[in-house]
C-alpha cells in the first residue's frame, strides 16, 4: 500500500475516533434518551461536546479534499516523497486539531487547520506537475 493510502486509512480511523469522542460527550450532556430519540427538534450542544462535534464535522469536510488528493496521487501514479510527507503532515495536523479545537487554542487551531489544508493542496498540485 502506498504511504498516501496508509495515511488515508489512518485518517478514516481518526474520523471514527472523533465520532466516538463526540458521541460520548454529547450523550453525557443531553442524556441517552434524548440522544437516541428521533431528534425532531435540533439538539444544541455546548462546551466540549459542541467543540468536538464541530471538530468532527470539520474533519469530514477536510477528509473529502484529502481523499481527492490521495485518489489523484494513487491513480495517477504520482506518489513521491513530497506527496508522502504531505500526507503524513495532513494526518499530524488533523490529530493536533482535535485538542486544539477542544481546548480553544487560539490562534493555533487555525494555524494547525491551515497546515493540513496546505498539505492537501500541495499533494494535488504535485500530481499535476
Amino acid at each position: 500500500m502506498t504511504p498516501e493510502l496508509t495515511v488515508l486509512a489512518l485518517a478514516g480511523l481518526l474520523q471514527g475516533l472523533q465520532f466516538c469522542l463526540y458521541s460520548a460527550t454529547a450523550i453525557a450532556q443531553v442524556g441517552a434518551g434524548k440522544a437516541a430519540g428521533p431528534r425532531d427538534k435540533t439538539i444544541e450542544l455546548t462546551g466540549g461536546a459542541g467543540r468536538l462535534q464541530r471538530a468532527m464535522n470539520n474533519h469530514f469536510e477536510a477528509l473529502i479534499l484529502f481523499t481527492i488528493a490521495v485518489v489523484v496521487i494513487t491513480l495517477g501514479d504520482k506518489g513521491t516523497g513530497l506527496s508522502a510527507a504531505c500526507a503524513w503532515t495532513y494526518l499530524g495536523a488533523r490529530v493536533l486539531y482535535v485538542p486544539a479545537y477542544y481546548f480553544g487554542w487560539t490562534p493555533w487551531r487555525s494555524l494547525i487547520w491551515f497546515v493540513g489544508f496546505l498539505s492537501t493542496i500541495l499533494m494535488i498540485v504535485s500530481a499535476l506537475i
